[in-house]
């Protein structure tokens, strides 16, 4: 399984170091410090997983023993090019929103006590669980990431982000209890946690704990990924979040456990993969766009309304299932780079339109969609950013979501599955209407007497940049999805 990984370039171990070490750092300078550590400290992950992915490029599939003791004794880590997309999704990401954050707590310091410690802390535990090559390891970088999260969406302090944030707990403990449950099943019939050890001992006719344990793994992804109807605590969670705080969780956080999903499927548990698992999965993701639409489009207020598209936007990740389920390879191959596509776009994105409205929030002082009135002419950067990440949402050309969308009908088209294709294109109208729906609002004449405060540029111009990347990707699919073929 995991052919070409005798090489081990040293970029691996160090994303995961670094983010710890300025992470600490950070914790170390106290409350509220660190920006300029985060800055450089991202600025050297961009850097390495830039390297990690050319090295990928040309030699292939990359692996480290650490401690020099692999698999079945020992910790392995594992790169191929799906982990190497997310690992440069990622630290570009969150390069662009610390150089948002930095900004924003300026104005709005609430919530930046521990922010900068938290986010380090978070992004080595991304980092970790998308370079984990055994179950168990996975398990443990999921807690981590669950921890620090819950810990953004607390620090601003008060009754709904205390009550949000105790949630988004209840909800991450009861997913990693599920997904311990499935290690502990999975260890005790097979005697091992790895990866690659397991794959080839994994076969269709499995003892029915193995049914379970796969069963039990899956809910507790799908609880912290918020596929509907598992999405009860992501819209208080985002939506009382600081703006930095939210578009991190948004963009990046429920991508995780969806990798995971992913990985788990395509790989050691495929041959048990059925049909009817899959269709359910699609079913689920429909339920997730239609449901997840119809209460942005009802939503008062602006955050509210991008979390909801959010719920309805992880959707379209799940119609990859049952898509990829089939004999025919061309069809799997085109839906597995559209759901791709759509992680990355849908993160770019939406990474943009709540730094967008944490822009426009604090201009005015107020969340609500009806006192949009006038922002268009005051603030045109951070407004045209949120029309571009809603284009990309909508699946519209040129964007990025345009190519991931495209991929997906192709792929439902060449194995029969029009169904699929319908839920796709009602969902493209659905996102375009709660976007236009803001926008129109946006542009109607400032209210008599409204207050409005001139935002800082790097507010505007980071969201500004994440946006216009969603929209480029569109012209610049073919690297990513290159990439996406070397596993």
């Amino acid at each position: 399984m995991l052919p070409g990984t005798d090489r081990m370039p040293d970029v691996i171990p160090w994303l995961i170091l670094v983010p710890l070490v300025w992470a600490s750092l950070a914790f170390l300078r106290g409350p509220g410090r660190g920006g300029r550590l985060a800055l450089a400290g991202l600025a050297v992950q961009t850097g390495l997983a830039v390297k990690l992915a050319m090295q990928i490029s040309i030699s292939g599939v990359q692996s480290h023993a650490v401690g020099g003791w692999g698999a079945p004794l020992g910790i392995d880590l594992y790169a191929d090019g799906l982990s190497a997309i997310l690992l440069l999704l990622t630290q570009v990401v969150v390069l662009l929103l610390v150089v948002y954050a930095r900004a924003y707590f300026i104005a709005h310091p609430e919530g930046v006590s521990y922010f900068w410690p938290l986010t380090g802390y978070l992004l080595a535990a991304m980092n970790a669980l998308f370079l984990s090559a055994d179950i168990f390891n996975i398990y443990v970088t999921l807690e981590l990431l669950g921890l620090t999260a819950v810990g953004l969406v607390a620090a601003r302090g008060g009754t709904e982000s205390v009550g949000a944030a105790m949630r988004y707990l209840l909800a991450g403990l009861m997913g990693s209890g599920l997904f311990l449950l499935g290690v502990a099943l999975v260890y005790g019939t097979y005697g091992t946690v790895s990866i690659a050890v397991l794959a080839p001992l994994i076969e269709a006719e499995a003892p029915s704990a193995v049914f379970v344990a796969v069963g039990a793994m899956l809910v507790g992804l799908l609880l912290k990924t918020a596929l509907f109807p598992f999405h009860f605590w992501l819209p208080p969670a985002h939506g009382e979040a600081p703006a930095p705080v939210s578009a991190l969780l948004s963009a990046l956080v429920v991508k995780a456990s969806f990798y995971l999903i992913l990985r788990l499927w395509l790989q050691p548990f495929a041959p048990l993969v059925t049909t009817a698992a899959a269709q359910l999965l699609g079913l689920l993701g429909m339920a997730a766009i239609l449901w997840g639409s119809a209460m942005a489009l009802s939503q008062t207020r602006l955050k509210m309304l991008i979390a909801y598209s959010t719920v309805a936007q992880i959707g379209y990740l799940f119609l990859l299932f049952p898509l990829v389920t089939v004999t025919s390879q061309e069809a799997a191959e085109s839906a597995l780079q559209g759901g791709v596509m759509q992680v990355v776009t849908h993160a770019l994105a939406k990474a943009a339109m709540f730094a967008a409205a944490g822009t426009v929030i604090l201009s005015l002082g107020r969340d609500d969609i009806g006192g949009l009135g006038g922002v268009a002419s005051r603030l045109p950067v951070s407004i045209f950013a949120f029309a571009l990440g809603g284009i990309t949402l909508a699946g519209l050309p040129p964007s990025g979501g345009f190519i991931a969308k495209w991929l997906l009908i192709d792929g439902a088209l060449n194995s029969g599955q029009w169904g699929w294709v319908v839920v796709m294109i009602s969902g493209g109208l659905l996102s375009a209407a709660y976007v236009c729906r803001v926008l129109r609002r946006a542009f109607l004449p400032m209210e008599a007497g409204a207050r409005f405060n001139s935002p800082a540029r790097a507010l505007e111009w980071s969201a500004f940049t994440l946006a216009l990347m969603s929209l480029l990707l569109g012209v610049r699919s073919a690297e990513v999805l290159i990439l996406l073929g070397i596993r």
